[in-house]
């Protein structure tokens, strides 16, 4: 297979878009997205072909509630157009040209938020499941692979393997078998021998299977070996706490069954993580070549931990917590932390990829999930949290710099840039 080599398109014809971090501020802000929608809507309507718009609707309406709508948007746009710009600042900086898949947000790594303050071009190729890339393609420095572990995407991340080995470009995160490899139900083997890593066994059952114990006719054991209630239930594919359950006992299962319209799960046990002081913390790490750098420390009196639900908009302790951890995280939780850490890096192996965790009272970094597709981002208020303005820039230097190696040229951003 011979690399590709495409020629370059005329780039007044690849549709513009204004990007996922700018709608995503504007509803995180709280903003009507209705203004917004409505002027979308008019520039579809008057001309079915403008592909940008089609595929801005699809962002802001998945963004306001309707992933349904959003996407059936985004199939439309995918029709006329599978290459999309867009430009941050001057758009005189490093040319990117990321690989995705259609789908929702978390089918693909949000590179949108990673680039926000800079002076990037990205170009967004939308591969078909086949990973035929569209031509022709736009200039590049340098290639991301964008697609996520999911479902949906696994015989794309298949397909496009080989392709990626051959491409003419660099290509962050280029083995995209590492990126099927971090999926719930096989992070877990990655870290089986591992003394200072906890990533408890997930294992996939359908429905079928999961009845039989919620009816006591058979044991945990032959689902989840070794393992016993509680345990957490989720559908497959599901994030954000959707459909989690913890569960305490067969009655329990069988009642969330009932409440449940998905025929997939994954199921694991449960391992209580609080601290000495009965609170629960959830770590979000992002590895940039190797390093680990914390994108937020979410601190909850629930086990359920997410950082819009937790309570730190509320809690100036909780920040002034955050605050301190990511001030001091290289030489406190880094330093302390820091074979575990290496071992992650090592063990998934990509360039760039993120895991929620914790600690135990142990001493171990307990791995709940890993991905390349969590958000990372800078949207937090500076009132509220000054101090993530300057752990994202941190992030958001890190992730430039990288991308500048794997080029071999520095010049592409500004001394001024991601500020």
């Amino acid at each position: 297979m011979t690399s590709p080599v495409p020629p370059v398109p005329n780039e007044d014809s690849i549709p513009d878009t204004a990007g996922l971090a700018k709608l995503a501020r504007l509803i995180y802000s709280g903003a009507d997205p209705g203004p917004i929608i409505a002027e979308l809507s008019s520039r579809a309507s008057a001309d079915p072909e403008d592909a940008g718009a089609l595929m801005d609707l699809s962002m802001i309406v998945q963004l306001a509630g309707d992933r349904t709508q959003g996407l059936a948007i985004q199939s439309l746009a995918l029709e006329s157009s599978r290459l999309y710009r867009c430009v941050h600042g001057s758009g005189t900086g490093l040319r990117v040209l990321a690989l995705q898949a259609s789908g929702d947000f978390m089918a693909n790594t949000p590179l949108d938020f990673l680039f926000d303050g800079s002076d990037v071009t990205v170009h967004y190729a939308y591969l078909p499941d086949n990973a035929a890339l569209p031509a022709p393609l736009p200039d590049h420095d340098v290639a991301f692979m964008g697609v996520a572990e999911s479902d949906a995407n696994r015989d794309l991340l298949q397909n496009v393997a080989e392709l990626l080995v051959t491409f003419a470009k660099p290509v962050i995160n280029s083995d995209a078998r590492l990126i099927v490899q971090i999926a719930r139900d096989r992070l877990w083997k990655l870290f089986q021998s591992s003394s200072r890593v906890l990533a408890p066994r997930n294992a996939r059952v359908n429905r079928a299977e999961l009845t039989p114990l919620a009816t006591n006719i058979a044991s945990l054991g032959a689902l989840l070996p070794d393992a016993h209630f509680p345990i957490l239930v989720r559908p497959v594919d599901s994030h954000a706490g959707h459909g989690l359950g913890k569960i305490n006992d067969p009655g329990e299962l069988s009642a969330y069954l009932a409440a449940s319209d998905v025929d997939d799960f994954y199921i694991a046990p449960y391992i209580d993580y609080r601290s000495r002081d009965n609170k629960f913390r959830k770590y979000r790490i992002v590895f940039i070549d190797g390093a680990a750098y914390l994108a937020h420390l979410a601190i909850s009196d629930d086990w359920m931990v997410h950082y819009l639900n937790a309570g730190m908009h509320q809690s100036a302790d909780k920040r002034d917590e955050e605050a301190e951890c990511m001030a001091h995280f290289d030489d406190d939780f880094g330093t302390r932390h820091r074979i575990a850490l290496g071992e992650i890096a090592s063990k998934v192996g990509l360039d760039y990829f993120a895991v929620d965790c914790a600690e135990t009272q142990d001493g171990r970094i307990l791995v709940f999930e890993g991905g390349t597709g969590m958000i990372v981002h800078a949207m937090d208020p500076a009132d509220l949290f000054p101090y993530k303005q300057i752990q994202m820039r941190k992030i958001f230097h890190a992730f430039a710099a990288m991308l500048e190696r794997r080029v071999g040229n520095a010049s592409h951003f500004s001394p001024n840039a991601l500020h």
